[in-house]
């Protein structure tokens, strides 16, 4: 299978390492306490950056700052998910005002979708489990790409942002960027663009600051040319865009968890049942291939899926992990062993999330119906 790298389509092996150095990231390093007390920061599974510092600056002196994302409106919600919604709401208890953008018009140029249906996902899947999994409502700023805002003046500098910022780039950069490009996607990462950095318009925040937009390596295109088109721009003034990269989160078969493979991910309401079946059948197993060889030679957890389920989701005490990765490593833990523990901790997570999930759709449903 031919490797491909881009906003719209992974395949293949990733190297996070040639990742950094192909697009010019730098390692996280010496963050604050309050980060290190996060799984999710301590065990670099947010692992790279651009211009963080001035985010931390404002953290630490207590200034306004603006964490942005955005959603595709495709598929089931995830566990995949979950890293994204973690970090938002991380930062939101840091002070941060949420936007997110609902990528409904880049969903119908990419991919051909409805703007109904678009609405429909992202009601129902993706902005509930937001909720259900600790999002405030409140410093959070939900919208569709194709409906900014009922006020006109917000609306008109959103969409007048996009048409600024295509004055300045030209074709031959879209294809430097992404390679293959179509007027469909040009379009896309225009707005995409405008999503980034229309916080710090005067319509907005009311002036430039910090505005951090965390995401997948793919995604690195659009910050790429966000932050190259911002900085042309005289008027309105821009400070330039950060950035966090985080790592894929493992689909069950290997490779990235995909949205449009129901056999690659657990779906946050999936049932016990479900959630067993798909671990036990489609789990990918660094045991070996007996069990005679794999108490001689130990399995591998670094590609254990179930393993990798464990570090980045549902054990949060390093401790325990460790231990788990010590016996599974010298055989004393089996395959079967090891996926009976995700296959608990998936569940006892599920059933209090299944419950809050129920009274957040009422709530989204209010918010964004």
């Amino acid at each position: 299978m031919k490797d491909t790298f881009n906003p719209w389509e992974v395949l293949g092996d990733i190297d996070y390492g040639k990742l950094i150095k192909k697009f010019g990231l730098k390692e996280l390093e010496e963050l604050p306490k309050i980060f290190m007390e996060n799984v999710l920061f301590r065990r670099k599974i947010v692992f790279a950056h651009r211009d963080i510092q001035r985010v931390l600056e404002a953290i630490h002196g207590k200034k306004p700052f603006v964490v942005m994302t955005g959603l595709m409106p495709t598929g089931k919600f995830h566990i995949g998910h979950m890293l994204l919604v973690q970090q938002l709401i991380f930062y939101q208890e840091l002070g941060a005002k949420i936007y997110i953008a609902v990528a409904d018009l880049e969903a119908y140029n990419a991919r051909g979708q409805s703007l109904e249906e678009s609405r429909k996902i992202a009601l129902e899947e993706y902005i509930s489990n937001y909720f259900a999994l600790g999002l405030k409502k409140k410093n959070c700023e939900i919208y569709s790409q194709s409906d900014r805002s009922e006020d006109g003046k917000k609306s008109g500098a959103y969409y007048g942002l996009q048409n600024l910022l295509a004055r300045h780039i030209t074709f031959n950069e879209f294809k430097a960027v992404y390679g293959e490009i179509t007027p469909g996607k040009m379009v896309a990462s225009l707005l995409q663009a405008s999503d980034m950095l229309h916080p710090q318009l005067r319509e907005f925040e009311g002036k430039p600051l910090p505005v951090l937009v965390p995401v997948g390596a793919d995604q690195d295109p659009h910050l790429r040319l966000a932050r190259d088109v911002s900085q042309r721009i005289k008027t309105p003034r821009f400070m330039q865009l950060s950035s966090t990269y985080h790592i894929f989160a493992p689909g069950l078969g290997g490779g990235k968890m995909s949205a449009s493979d129901p056999n690659s991910f657990i779906a946050m309401d999936d049932s016990p049942e479900v959630v067993k079946k798909k671990i036990n059948k489609y789990a990918f197993s660094g045991g070996q291939a007996t069990l005679e060889e794999h108490r001689k030679l130990g399995g591998n957890p670094d590609v254990d899926v179930s393993y990798q389920y464990l570090r980045v989701f549902f054990e949060p005490d390093d401790k325990k992990l460790e231990e788990i990765y010590r016996l599974y490593k010298q055989g004393e833990l089996t395959t079967g062993d090891l996926k009976k523990i995700t296959i608990e901790k998936i569940n006892n997570f599920f059933k209090v999330h299944q419950r809050k999930l129920v009274k957040a759709r009422k709530e989204a449903e209010k918010y964004f119906g």
